[in-house]
């Protein structure tokens, strides 16, 4: 459980059931009151050797931002939703996008005006539509804390129209078994190799427990995704993931094997991870391979096309050994 050093709030959480109960709950902490939870100047402030301490605060407001980006991949639209940032600290993670600005954890309180817009989307639309509402945080880690994911799924559950999707790297998924989630939630778990997870994925779920998760959730009736997620080029990648798609084949309950659809999706990364990375954490695996990686403008790095399209042959035959009737959605 996330035991936060300190409480960053927005005045206006107060006018809010969720923001109240975040303070009572939280009422033993320092607290400290922001105009602005974009923009916390002490935060800004920090040096990237900090980066680690940083996440250990806690911030709470109100999303001012409801606008919903289509998408293209297991989603109709990206929707931001009740929290931005993670506790976890993946060295290759996207949101860590402007240096201390946006990795660490927000809470946002004002989840009815989020999900009341969902819904009227939904209804709305002549065709079911499925709604990414992980793709800024794990809603499954921060659900420890608000408990947002059991309210989302029992007051979306009776809704005519929609899905509900999100992606998670933990385990903790036992208060949501029980609940009547009517088939209309996607959860899709992101695995890696556990030298990986060990390696990079610092405070997640390890991948034993990723897989238990998963069988849970099928036993429970949830529709199941499997991220391999983001797959790494390290020295002795092959030997890795091979070995995870095996493993995957053998500890995977029947259930899941019969309908899970999986993604694939390259690592990304970027001068801001190399610069944070460093200084965050000094004895840690050095993610850049300047000899498989080429620039892809804004400071990020991808693998070169030569190099990630061997890496995809090779995933997409492992695949068809292991998992020859499940849908690759997409490799990315």
């Amino acid at each position: 459980m996330f035991n936060p050093k300190a409480i960053y709030y927005e005045k206006n959480i107060e006018n809010y059931e969720l923001g109240r109960i975040l303070l009572e709950k939280y009422k033993d902490k320092p607290k400290i009151i922001i105009e602005n939870h974009n923009n916390i100047e002490e935060m800004r402030k920090k040096s990237n050797s900090e980066f680690a301490d940083m996440k250990r605060n806690l911030i709470i407001g109100i999303r001012k931002t409801h606008k919903f980006t289509e998408n293209h991949k297991t989603s109709d639209f990206l929707v931001p939703y009740t929290s931005s940032g993670c506790t976890a600290m993946c060295m290759y993670c996207y949101l860590v996008c402007n240096y201390n600005k946006c990795a660490y954890l927000r809470l946002f309180v004002n989840r009815e005006q989020m999900l009341e817009k969902i819904i009227k989307v939904a209804q709305k639309s002549e065709r079911e539509l499925t709604f990414e509402i992980g793709s800024n945080s794990d809603l499954i880690l921060e659900n420890m804390i608000t408990g947002n994911l059991i309210w989302t799924i029992e007051n979306f559950a009776n809704t005519q129209k929609g899905f509900l999707t999100l992606p998670t790297k933990f385990d903790m998924v036992d208060s949501i078994l029980d609940l009547n989630h009517k088939g209309k939630i996607i959860i899709r778990m992101s695995v890696n190799p556990s030298e990986i997870i060990n390696k990079v994925e610092f405070g997640t779920s390890r991948l034993n427990g990723r897989i238990e998760a998963i069988n849970k959730l099928a036993d429970a009736g949830y529709k199941i995704g499997i991220l391999i997620a983001p797959v790494i080029l390290v020295e002795n990648w092959q030997k890795l993931y091979s070995s995870l798609i095996k493993e995957l084949s053998v500890k995977l309950s029947d259930k899941v094997k019969k309908q899970a659809f999986f993604e694939i999706i390259f690592m990304t990364y970027s001068y801001v991870h190399t610069k944070i990375n460093e200084e965050a954490f000094p004895t840690a695996i050095n993610l850049y391979n300047k000899e498989i990686m080429t620039g892809r403008g804004n400071g990020k790095y991808a693998y070169k096309i030569n190099t990630r399209k061997e890496a995809e042959i090779f995933l997409r035959e492992k695949m068809k050994k292991y998992f020859p009737n499940n849908k690759i959605e997409y490799i990315v």
